[in-house]
């Protein structure tokens, strides 16, 4: 291996980007037969969570651009999925809402999700399930509060 690169077979970085690649692969899998992307079910997911949100805290929470979202949620408002007001009553949002459609959808969606979960820990005990857990949520957290004083 090369001094100034990285070891790619022990590198915690490269083993959670591919984790995330087949984690995605996996839901694509199973959301595609229902006509969704993992996008469509993260948007769908995140509205049933929190009624309201505009298109950029859906962006957000889906880690998507705005603009990405903006397609989607015109695509899933035209084939009645979610519902917005036509103007925005402060600034320029438009807060979107399930609608009984979409709320159907994402209960088929939720299920297949939960099945690729269930795959994905399988082979663990509930107690390093926790274990794993604990240090994603550190990981996340280091490197969230290193970007705030860079």
């Amino acid at each position: 291996m090369n001094q100034d690169g990285v070891d790619l077979e022990r590198s915690l970085g490269y083993l959670l980007k591919e984790a995330s690649s087949v984690l995605r692969a996996a839901m694509e899998e199973v959301l595609r037969p229902l006509g969704m992307s993992v996008t469509h079910y993260s948007c769908l997911e995140l509205l049933a969570q929190r009624p309201g949100l505009s298109n950029s805290e859906l962006a957000r929470g889906a880690f998507v651009t705005r603009q990405s979202m903006n397609v989607l949620l015109q695509a899933l408002e035209r084939d009645g999925y979610v519902t917005r007001p036509a103007e925005a009553s402060v600034g320029k949002v438009l807060p979107a809402r399930l609608t009984p459609r979409g709320r159907r959808s994402l209960e088929k969606a939720t299920v297949a999700v939960r099945s690729v979960e269930v795959r994905m820990l399988a082979g663990m005990t509930e107690t390093e399930q926790s274990g794993a857990f604990r240090i994603l949520q550190s990981m996340v957290h280091s490197l969230r509060d290193g970007n705030d004083g860079a």
